[in-house]
């Protein structure tokens, strides 16, 4: 950002570290009032959802109450069709149809009966079903559609297609819900990458850095990325969460966890293909851990039933977790807390560079690496001396700068710690895993002569160090997002580009039903004087497909323009 690029000029100067937080304050801002957008548009789906299922069930009973009089009409025994009647039916059948892909199949005495495409019954002859809305059992903050028919109430949700309904259920599903896990996972990829680099930076005065923004793996954030079904069975006392491993290979997405068998076994399973990405069995007891790229399912304990269900939801919330840590312009830590030189007697034309910071804790534990565990110092220092062998080696020893005392714990990634002519030469290695990991690198080049030194240290008074602070900036432009093919701008590109690919083929749907509709009209018009009951259902399909595109396309494209806007 401009802001880290210009206080990475001018390190220690205050102004410019406000700068820094008013920025990132900013950019928390943004992803805040974009998420509200997003969940303004989910509670707007949601009232049309209700809304439209109240005006179902007016036109459905409607078509019932018409279905009845047509059959008690006088005189269709000896085939005067009462028209004024049939109109109105035909009247009521369209707005349905705006509202919902239905099947119109002719009945005895000129009624007829409506049905969901997959044949569930909405009106049979003179009696109507009625649809209403749910809390979906699978995510509380959705609504599902039902279907109550003899008393008994059913989930239809998958059966909504077509008209505004349907439109409406595929904007959540395709566009809405993707938005927003898009939009979480460029916010988790901030948040961690950031405080990575921070953390291992050294502040203003002499202290290693803290949390940048909030940690991705709060221990709320975990659990929030769980969702229970309604539907499990008791005693529901499981306890699960999601913990972000690699916000680089995080995918943005949601994932259905199911249990079968004797409940033990398991089977993850991806919402938006349908597909097992992931099955196994829990042990006993059931404290493991389910890995995903990105992130792992942890399982702490509870008991699990057949058909209990879980939403993995990693990045959905996102958006709404982040906020600023850093409070003071002091605790930014633009500075590296190691630096190195060379003694000023050395006569060889060796030169050690300026390091790479890898980490200041151990990533397995999250405790603090040894040589960092003392405040405001290395511990130990570091001095490395070289020595030049008969047979022409050049050798380096590793010492404790302090004590003198020769370390011999063979902390290099050269066996033997023999120096390489013509190369870089790490001093250490880069492994986590490795008891000598001490989480940092160091590089010695050129040729160095029989005794010359090198020493490794705390950066000390360090306040005019800006290493961390371009190494922060430099993450606007670093691909760490989606395997590492995007940076920030990029993954939040294609987030936009994403909604507008949605938006357009809902374009070429709405044109395409337009077309189909203009048809069916045509030839419909072109019979005078009849009734035609098969055109007059394709018809009513025609412009279920046509309003369900128009609706996506509508509600799309508003979304769009927003996302624009909130980022000019």
């Amino acid at each position: 950002t401009p802001s880290l690029q210009n206080a990475a000029e001018d390190p220690a100067s205050l102004p410019q570290r406000q700068l820094v937080l008013s920025e990132a304050q900013q950019v928390v801002n943004r992803f805040e009032a974009i998420n509200q957008e997003l969940i303004q548009q989910r509670e707007s789906v949601k009232t049309q959802m209700q809304q439209g299922a109240a005006d179902a069930n007016t036109l459905l009973k409607s078509i019932a109450e018409l279905n009845l009089a047509i059959s008690e009409s006088p005189g269709l025994a000896q085939g005067r069709m009462p028209n004024e009647l049939l109109d109105k039916r035909d009247e009521a059948l369209r707005k349905l149809s705006e509202l919902v892909n239905v099947r119109v199949i002719p009945a005895e005495g000129s009624q007829v009966n409506v049905s969901l495409a997959n044949g569930q019954a909405l009106v049979v002859g003179a009696n109507a079903s009625q649809l209403g809305t749910r809390t979906s059992p699978e995510d509380p903050v959705r609504l599902q559609f039902t279907l109550m028919a003899g008393g008994r109430t059913i989930a239809v949700d998958e059966q909504i297609t077509g008209g505004r309904l349907g439109g409406l259920r595929r904007f959540e599903t395709e566009a809405l819900n993707p938005a927003r896990d898009q939009l979480g996972r460029v916010a988790i990829g901030l948040q961690e990458t950031m405080n990575h680099q921070h953390e291992i930076g050294m502040d203003l005065e002499g202290e290693l850095g803290g949390l940048f923004f909030s940690d991705v793996n709060r221990d709320a954030y975990q659990r929030g990325r769980v969702v229970a079904s309604e539907n499990n069975s008791e005693p529901r006392d499981a306890r699960l969460a999601v913990e972000i491993t690699d916000s680089q290979n995080l995918p943005a997405g949601s994932w259905t966890l199911q249990f079968t068998g004797d409940g033990r076994d398991y089977e993850l399973v991806d919402d938006s293909s349908g597909k097992v990405v992931n099955r196994g069995r829990l042990p006993d007891p059931v404290i493991s851990e389910i890995t995903m790229p990105g992130f792992n399912i942890r399982v702490e304990s509870g008991s699990f039933s057949p058909d209990d269900k879980f939403s993995i939801q990693p990045t959905r919330l996102g958006a709404s977790n982040i906020a600023l840590e850093v409070e003071r312009e002091e605790d930014l830590a633009f500075a590296s807390p190691v630096r190195a030189e060379g003694s000023p007697g050395n006569t060889g034309n060796a030169k050690i560079d300026q390091g790479r910071m890898l980490d200041v804790r151990n990533p397995f534990t999250n405790s603090l690496l040894p040589d960092f565990r003392q405040k405001g110092q290395l511990s130990p220092p570091l001095e490395i001396r070289f020595r030049a062998l008969g047979s022409g080696e050049t050798v380096y020893d590793l010492y404790n700068a302090e004590t003198g005392a020769l370390i011999e714990d063979g902390n290099t990634a050269v066996p033997r710690n023999v120096y390489q002519d013509g190369l870089s030469n790490k001093l250490f290695t880069e492994d986590p895993a490795s008891p000598e990991y001490r989480g940092y690198q160091f590089s010695i080049s050129g040729k160095p002569a029989d005794g010359d030194v090198f020493t490794i240290g705390y950066n000390t008074n360090g306040t005019s160090d800006n290493r961390n602070a371009g190494l922060l900036a430099a993450l606007g432009t670093a691909n760490t997002l989606n395997n590492g093919t995007q940076n920030f701008t990029e993954g939040y590109a294609g987030l936009v580009e994403d909604i507008g690919v949605k938006t357009r083929q809902s374009q070429l749907d709405k044109e395409a039903g337009q077309t189909l509709l203009n048809q069916s009209t045509n030839q419909r018009e072109s019979v005078s004087g009849v009734n035609l009951d098969e055109e007059a259902g394709k018809l009513i399909q025609y412009q279920a497909a046509y309003n369900a595109s128009a609706q996506v396309m509508s509600v799309a494209q508003d979304l769009f323009n927003t996302l624009l806007q909130s980022f000019r």
